[in-house]
């Protein structure tokens, strides 16, 4: 089949010849030659609307317009002067009529301007002239120069190319006999493939490509079997601001590389030689039937087993790590997969861009524990270190080097991660990975810029002038383009069937088209055959807020979906302030579990009761999953659909339709871990087994939600990165997990300046004060109780609700309005006839004050309720639980201080 199909696409193809790529530039020590150099700096203020509109915001209504071109990137178009260095030029004329409703929607965001229309006669010369240097001129009536602009290529690119998003096997495709190579490079004047037989070879050959005129791919295939090889691609594209360049570029649709991302791996993923024994029998766990039984644990590779001494040297941060089943690491795995966890949510691992995958340095700090000396070293090594978060996507289909034991050898990174995930779900763990389509690392024409170096100016979402988008903290892509939704999705497709990854956790997810999203869904479902869980940042900010370009799959417009996304509600409430506060602000805050009005510290002691009222209703939001209609008795005694609660100022505080779509937690891997928040916002006299029940207060209220239960690797044992607030570069040092149980690592040091140098004066005397340093029985209590949550949460379908009507109709929130202790959270939860329940019925209480409480409900009055066995069982964490007490008669519970219980009912 494959065969013919290159048989009949060889007849589209362009024909037109050009000097060859010489042998040598495979070999080249550089990434880039310039062949026609020209510096010339124009903005992008135009922008094709499709295949043959052009509008030019701003520009006369009245003027002449011209569009030149140059195959070598020549043109120099200065205003007051005539256009040099043109090939020729089309005339375009003012478009009488109205844009094509499908691009004026994609389009709104561009500002008005005369649109301007390519004459019947020229539009089939546009395919050719888009892989030339293209310059839209106003001139007047001699052509002297009045403005000129660049166009924005993406809609031009779509129309014309529209049969690309078809094409199934973009990147190498290795066979018995054949290879093919397929590169979409609709802008590019040639290209050709370099194949090498090692990662460090020299050239064996180089390979001219064909243009399919149809789909804008480049196609060659070589009569062998090149598995195992490597290849990079040599691409002759205009690029602005450089001229006519040669990009010796790695393949975006890379399955493999070698180390520090070089070269390009030749693999077919379903070879036997890259299945590691049993691997295509390998299933996850049934625990997950619907999207609210998931349990996320949110993991680093790195972090995992660097520091754990029970792993091989050479396996500590690496994949190999998870096969030592016998390491403190995994048996801690077991141990929650046992409790209830179902999920582990692995921190990116396609290939990073900011981790050096040899070599990297490796340093030791020391010092007090409110020392500089830590954060200066690391400080040092911050881009040369082993260390990232990840959030630095280089190649999107390929896994990430830095943790194989091998990363020179292609092969390695994809056995071993296989190996991986077979280990996870031998200890009872269904994996996920987080994943980021909504930026590059790097763009323009840097060296670890792939997807600009092959089509400039297409991936990337553009400003009105053309500058890329840096809204996400980078490069922002731009998934409203075809290709770039084509690449997320088939990529999404590729970890799915190839890595048989169960989730998936989408970074700025609100970056996206919810229809984008939606397709990504429906693929993904269909290769593996089942649902796959999609959750992500539903955040609304940046050029694309409140709709401005496409409906985005932000919290607030992904209902329906069942995708699900962070619910702040709850999180923000829980730990008091937001992310982004610094200054006073950072301890005055305090939160619903660390005192706010009950236990003022010492900046605290101006808050009203109502911020702890208000703080409750907020917490009971997202205990009912933030589903939009459920009916609250707020503090002031009215009942509102959560909906109509006002969170941030303007926002509902009820967003999701269904529980499914609300993803609960209290601690993730951004802003400072739950201990370090609490660090900060408790009376600096809470004693470290105090703080330990703080922790295990906000471990219960997302065990309790509905919706999806989220939690970062470590917050069981108090997990500390000394009061970082983003340790995404912090190094080791500031990301350490102790499988002993022995440390958490707060007062480890000042936390690295860049982010946190403004609060040090805040910071110094908490790190200094070693009675905030948790002991080991601290972190032990903290461990056991996480288990016990996992227990209780895993015991009952009433803690993971499915649908709205289900909440609707069975949770019950009692202790609400005016006349409510505000301390305390209570509710019960019918399950009469509920599949799953276990119980007849199941009440939690979490009192996060200093002090016992009573609780009465009437309407439990003569139920026989008894503590959850978790409670009672032999080795249950929590003893102050075992306080806990229902009176029958009066349907009163008495409820210790600072604890969080469940009863039940037979």
């Amino acid at each position: 089949m494959r065969k013919l199909h290159l048989a009949l696409v060889a007849a589209s193809f362009s024909t037109t010849a050009y000097a060859a790529v010489p042998l040598d530039t495979c070999d080249s020590t550089g990434f880039q030659q310039i062949l026609h150099a020209n510096g010339e700096q124009l903005d992008a203020r135009a922008v094709w609307l499709d295949a043959r509109l052009v509008r030019w915001p701003g520009a006369a209504l009245d003027a002449r317009y011209r569009l030149y071109h140059s195959p070598t990137g020549a043109i120099v178009a200065k205003a007051g002067g005539k256009v040099a260095g043109a090939a020729g030029s089309l005339k375009l004329d003012i478009s009488t009529t109205a844009v094509p409703q499908a691009a004026a929607e994609r389009f709104k965001w561009v500002a008005p301007g005369p649109t301007l229309r390519v004459a019947d006669g020229d539009v089939a010369r546009l395919p050719a002239l888009h892989r030339e240097q293209l310059v839209l001129v106003q001139e007047d009536a001699s052509g002297v120069v009045l403005a000129a602009t660049r166009i924005q290529s993406a809609g031009a690119l779509d129309a014309l190319y529209a049969a690309a998003e078809g094409i199934p096997d973009l990147g190498a495709t290795p066979g018995a006999n054949k290879t093919g190579f397929k590169l979409w490079a609709p802008t590019a004047r040639q290209v050709a493939v370099c194949t090498y037989d090692g990662p460090t070879a020299k050239a064996n050959a180089v390979h001219a490509m064909k243009l399919d005129d149809k789909t804008g791919a480049w196609i060659t295939g070589l009569p062998r079997d090149l598995s195992g090889s490597y290849y990079k691609y040599a691409v002759d594209v205009v690029v602005p601001g450089a001229g006519l360049v040669r990009n010796l570029v790695t393949d975006p649709y890379s399955v493999s590389l070698n180390a520090d991302s070089k070269r390009s791996y030749v693999a077919d993923l379903d070879a036997p030689n890259l299945k590691p024994a049993g691997w295509d029998q390998t299933r996850p766990p049934a625990t997950v039937q619907a999207q609210t039984d998931m349990v996320i644990y949110e993991l680093h590779v790195r972090d995992f087993s660097l520091i754990d001494e029970t792993v091989p040297g050479p396996k500590r941060g690496k994949y190999t790590a998870f096969s030592e089943t016998n390491s403190n690491g995994m048996k801690h795995l077991r141990t929650l997969a046992q409790a209830g966890l179902t999920d582990v949510h692995l921190l990116p691992v396609y290939d990073i861009g900011s981790i050096p995958e040899i070599g990297c340095a490796q340093p030791q700090p020391s010092g007090a524990p409110d020392g500089e000396s830590q954060q200066a070293l690391i400080g040092k090594t911050a881009h040369t270190d082993c260390f990232n978060w990840g959030y630095d996507p280089q190649h999107f289909n390929a896994v990430e080097g830095s943790y194989a034991s091998d990363p020179q050898d292609g092969a390695r990174r994809i056995v071993e991660f296989r190996e991986m995930v077979m280990n996870l779900h031998q200890a009872g763990l269904r994996v996920g990975t987080d994943v980021v389509y909504n930026h590059t690392f790097i763009a323009g024409q840097e060296e670890k810029s792939i997807l600009d170096r092959v089509v400039p100016g297409y991936y990337h979402r553009l400003d009105a002038k053309g500058a890329i988008e840096t809204s996400t903290c980078c490069f922002n892509t731009a998934t409203e383009n075809t290709m770039m939704a084509k690449l997320m999705i088939d990529s999404s497709v590729l970890w799915t069937r190839h890595y048989k990854i169960d989730s998936y956790r989408f970074d700025l997810m609100g970056h996206q088209p919810r229809a984008a999203m939606e397709r990504l869904q429906k693929e993904v479902n269909q290769v593996a055959g089942r649902h796959v869980q999609l959750i992500g940042e539903g955040w609304n900010f940046g050029e694309v807020a409140d709709g401005a370009r496409f409906v985005q799959a932000s919290q607030l417009s992904l209902n329906g979906t069942g995708i699900g996304t962070f619910s702040d509600r709850g999180r923000d409430a829980v730990r008091g302030g937001s992310p982004g506060d610094s200054g006073e602000i950072v301890i005055r805050q305090q939160g619903y579990i660390n005192g706010l009005v009950y236990d003022p510290n010492a900046l605290g002691g101006e808050a009203r009761p109502e911020a702890l009222l208000r703080a409750a209703d907020l917490v009971r939001v997202g205990l009912a999953g933030s589903v939009r209609s459920y009916p609250l008795q707020t503090y002031d005694g009215k009942v509102r659909q959560l909906q109509d609660i006002v969170y941030g100022g303007n926002q509902p505080a009820g967003y999701a339709s269904q529980p499914a779509e609300s993803v609960n937690y209290v601690e993730n891997h951004d802003n400072q871990t739950l201990y370090d928040i609490n660090a900060l916002k408790l009376p600096v006299a809470t004693t470290a087994n105090e703080r330990a029940r703080v922790q295990v207060l906000g471990m219960a209220i997302n065990a309790f939600s509905q919706g999806v239960a989220y939690y970062h690797a470590g917050t069981e044992v108090l997990r500390s990165k000394s009061l970082d607030r983003n340790s995404f570069n912090s190094g080791d040092w500031f990301n350490r997990l102790d499988w002993t149980y022995q440390d958490n690592f707060f007062g480890t040091g000042l936390p690295p300046a860049a982010d946190n140098a403004k609060d040090w004066p805040l910071f110094k005397p908490l790190l200094a004060n070693a009675a905030l340093k948790p002991a080991p029985s601290d972190i032990a209590f903290a461990r056991d109780a996480f288990r016990d949550l996992l227990t209780i949460r895993s015991s009952s379908t009433l803690l993971r609700l499915r649908s709205t009507d289900d909440i609707n109709g069975r949770l019950r929130f009692f202790n609400t309005g005016p006349e409510q202790v505000p301390t305390v959270l209570a509710a019960w939860i019918d399950g009469q006839g509920y599949p799953g329940a276990n119980f007849a019925g199941l009440g939690y209480l979490v009192n996060v004050d200093k002090k016992e409480h009573v609780i009465k409900d009437a309407t439990l009055r003569g139920k026989k309720l008894r503590l959850h066995p978790a409670h009672t069982a032999t080795g249950a964490a929590d003893k102050r639980a075992l306080e806990a007490r229902f009176d029958s008669a009066s349907g009163a519970f008495t409820v210790p201080a600072r604890t969080a219980v469940v009863f039940v009912d037979d």
